[in-house]
């Protein structure tokens, strides 16, 4: 499947691996509509790219519509990349009492419903694209995280989202295989984003050292180059891929 000429969307694509993805898929050809809370940043990811903004909340059916509903009228629609995401760091007990319900909830809400509501809104419309010659009518990529695997202290709600992800990744590409559409999950290490650069800096050199090899933080370029050989290559499908430099967590 080539990716030029295509609309791809972008959630979370105002930032970090969303905003590397959309800057990568504009290179190759594509239009890309930014879908993200963040509207400044997203309007200007957008007109820097010659793509379009929609303000999205992942997990509002409404929000989700009206993403899908630019894209389909700027093009054929054949990619979905979900990035949004939140990582609050609550233990299951702390020194203030038990994890706040509400934070789970969102957490959840936001990473897995949100990830599944994009899916499920996205994946009705490539269904009714004419196949491309590989028999494709469209590839949805979804974000998870190492934590998916080997959650840290703190990491109960998070690690419970992303496992989500991994663990609706095949089903998923069953449900729509009749369909012509592929679904893949990119499970990231370590990487340099607006939520690891809010940590203190020996906090950041600590985990990168911690990388078995490269030992240097993930790149959204790096995560990027991944989306780009899933859009490219029609056999993957699916699966979860860890891009993570072989690392895994340890406890803390």
């Amino acid at each position: 499947m080539d990716i030029a000429g295509k609309v791809y969307i972008v959630t979370g694509g105002a930032s970090g691996l969303g905003e590397g993805t959309a800057r990568m898929l504009a290179r190759e050809g594509g239009t890309v509509v930014v879908a993200d809370l963040q509207v400044e940043a997203g309007e200007a990811v957008a007109r820097d790219i010659g793509g379009a903004f929609v303000k999205c909340d992942v997990a509002s059916e409404a929000d989700g519509q009206a993403v899908i509903a630019k894209a389909v009228s700027l093009g054929k629609l054949m990619g979905l990349v979900n990035c949004a995401g939140i990582a609050p760091a609550v233990k299951t007990v702390g020194k203030d009492g038990a994890h706040p319900l509400a934070v789970f909830s969102k957490v959840i809400t936001v990473n897995l419903v949100g990830t599944f509501n994009m899916i499920r809104l996205a994946a009705e419309a490539m269904g009714r694209n004419e196949p491309e010659p590989t028999g494709e009518r469209g590839v949805l990529i979804s974000t998870a995280s190492v934590a998916a695997y080997d959650g840290q202290i703190g990491q109960a709600a998070y690690s419970a989202s992303k496992g989500g992800v991994v663990g609706m990744t095949l089903p998923i590409a069953r449900d729509l295989a009749r369909s012509g559409i592929r679904n893949m999950t990119i499970a990231p290490g370590i990487f340099g984003t607006p939520m690891l650069f809010a940590m203190p800096q020996e906090v950041q050199d600590a985990l990168a050292a911690g990388v078995p090899f490269p030992s240097r933080l993930g790149t959204p370029t790096d995560y990027a180059k991944l989306v780009h050989q899933i859009i490219t290559n029609e056999m993957l499908n699916g699966e979860v891929i860890r891009l993570d430099g072989a690392i895994r967590l340890a406890p803390r």
